[in-house]
C-alpha cells in the first residue's frame, strides 16, 4: 500500500529519519519514549483516561525511526465522539496524542513531520476532525485552534485554552457540544 506512511522521509544533515506505521515490536520503545518525554504523571491526564483500554484508530499510530531503525518519535490518534449535534447525533472525531520526540532528537523537525503525516493520513481515511490538548502556539501552524472546540469538554480537568481542534472537513464540528468520549475499538 503506497501511502504517505511509506514515503515520508525527512533529511536533516547529518540525521535521517523515517515516518512509518507503528508495529507491535515498537510497543516497549514507544512506552519508554513516552515515559521519558511526558514524565511519570502522563497516565493521569484526561486524554489518557479516554485512551485507556482502547486501540488507536486504524492506520493512525505512527513512529519516527532514526537511520538505525530505533523509535525516536511517536504520535497516535484515537476514535472519539466529540459531543453531539443539535439533532442529538454523535459527532465522530479523532483525539490526537500523545505526540513525543526523544530529547536527543528534538529540533530536527521530527514532531512536525509526525503531525503532518498523521493529519494527512487521517484526511485520507475520511475523518472529519482532530482534537487535542496541547500548546496552542505549537499546534496553530497545523491549523488547530480553540474556537472549534469551544462547546466541547474533556472528562476531568483540562485547560480550556489548550483544548484545540482541526476540521478536516469544513463545518464538521459546527454545532457539536458536550463531552468527549471514547468510541474506538477496545483493547483485546
Amino acid at each position: 500500500m503506497a501511502t504517505v506512511l511509506d514515503s515520508v522521509r525527512a533529511l536533516f544533515a547529518p540525521n535521517t529519519f523515517t515516518i512509518a506505521a507503528e508495529t507491535p515490536a515498537d510497543v516497549v520503545a514507544r512506552e519508554n519514549l513516552l515515559d521519558r518525554a511526558m514524565g511519570p504523571d502522563r497516565r493521569r491526564k484526561s486524554s489518557e483516561k479516554i485512551r485507556r483500554g482502547r486501540v488507536p484508530a486504524e492506520g493512525l499510530a505512527l513512529v519516527a525511526r532514526d537511520s538505525d531503525g530505533h523509535v525516536i518519535g511517536s504520535v497516535r490518534l484515537w476514535n472519539v465522539e466529540a459531543g453531539i449535534t443539535t439533532e442529538g447525533n454523535p459527532v465522530d472525531a479523532l483525539l490526537l496524542g500523545p505526540l513525543a520526540v526523544d530529547a536527543d532528537h528534538e529540533g530536527k523537525g521530527i514532531g512536525s513531520a509526525l503531525m503532518r503525516a498523521a493529519i494527512t493520513e487521517a484526511h485520507k481515511r475520511d475523518h472529519g476532525a482532530i482534537l487535542l490538548v496541547g500548546d496552542a502556539a505549537y499546534y496553530e501552524r497545523f491549523g488547530f485552534f480553540p474556537d472549534k472546540a469551544r462547546h466541547l469538554v474533556m472528562p476531568g480537568p483540562f485547560e480550556r485554552s489548550r483544548f484545540l481542534a482541526l476540521e478536516l472537513k469544513a463545518g464538521w464540528l459546527e454545532g457539536a457540544a458536550g463531552m468527549i468520549v471514547a468510541s474506538g475499538r477496545k483493547l483485546a
